[in-house]
């Protein structure tokens, strides 16, 4: 199955996004739980669906390094982003700026052969 860049570009923007919210849940489930009321439900609810957009994210990442033709360092930046909270915003920020969420040169969007 063929992504093209474009689809890549989004998918990743979008999951960057998601992770750093579900990070914002979690840091706030855990300031409940460790100096406010002492509830856990921000904890069980943020730290799974935390969990799955990590591991969504790293997918596309990785799926995004592919199809943008990113070099190793740039993929290493990025997997690295989704560790300290909220970092995956300042990779999607670097990689926006850099144009590696663009086509690589010379790529162009897939277009369909004229028929003859």
């Amino acid at each position: 199955m063929s992504i093209s860049p474009r689809v890549a570009a989004v998918a990743f923007r979008v999951v960057a996004i998601i992770e750093a919210l579900t990070w914002i849940g979690l840091l706030a489930g855990m300031y409940v739980k460790y100096l406010g009321s002492r509830s856990e439900a921000g904890v069980e609810f943020f730290g799974p669906v935390h969990g799955g957009a990590f591991i969504v994210y790293v997918a596309v990442t990785l799926a995004a390094a592919v199809h943008l033709r990113w070099n190793v360092w740039s993929t290493l930046l990025a997997l690295a982003a989704s560790v300290p909270p909220l970092a995956t915003l300042a990779a999607d920020w670097w990689l926006h700026r850099t144009g590696r969420l663009t086509p690589a040169p010379g790529r162009s969007e897939r277009t369909p052969d004229p028929v003859s």
